[in-house]
């Protein structure tokens, strides 16, 4: 079975640990709000992922990082490893739009990922106003995959969504894993 590291990362009360927990189907600290203390693995394991009955599936690690930037020094840590990154995000809130530049170059530029490794996700509050039109992003952003997500609203549509990532995931670790084999043959 495959084993995908995923972090979740991005600016303080964005809604990380919520989209982690809902994924993960946990139920821990989802009454009220506590800031996560470093980080938090959740375990998420997605059977099957190629469509076809061959393969064993994945499972994956759903790194829930703190927001805060004092754990700043434990940064390099979290990062060693991982697969992909999911920035998360309030798009009700000017700062998270300049703090998430700061998260992007961090976590997927200093790692050297690919865009195709990184899930920008504009986490809508319950009861908050949907404004999908008037997001604008910075450039490198802009070229992320953006999904807006509400679990009040759609839960069943952010589910697909991040299984669409999570299989985009999965297709450049068995890419990768052909390579180093057909590196070793020849």
């Amino acid at each position: 079975m495959l084993k995908a590291k995923i972090l979740f990362v991005g600016p303080s009360e964005s809604g990380k640990s919520v989209l982690a927990n809902f994924l993960s189907e946990s139920t821990e600290g989802i009454s009220s709000y506590l800031p996560t203390q470093g980080v938090r693995i959740l375990e998420y394991e997605k059977p099957n992922t190629n469509g076809n009955s061959k393969g064993a599936g994945c499972r994956f690690e759903l790194w829930d990082c703190g927001g805060d930037q004092k754990f700043e020094t434990c940064w390099p840590a979290l990062m060693k490893d991982s697969h992909g990154v999911v920035i998360v995000f309030n798009p009700e809130l000017p700062s998270h739009l300049k703090e998430i530049e700061m998260w992007y170059s961090c976590f997927v530029q200093q790692q050297q990922l690919l865009d195709s490794q990184c899930l920008l996700i504009a986490h809508h509050k319950p009861g908050s106003a949907w404004d999908t039109e008037n997001l604008s992003l910075a450039s490198p952003l802009n070229r992320l995959k953006l999904i807006h997500s509400s679990l009040e609203e759609d839960p069943e549509d952010v589910r697909m969504e991040f299984v669409k990532y999570f299989k985009s995931i999965i297709n450049l670790l068995n890419e990768s894993r052909d390579r180093e084999e057909m590196s070793i043959i020849t």
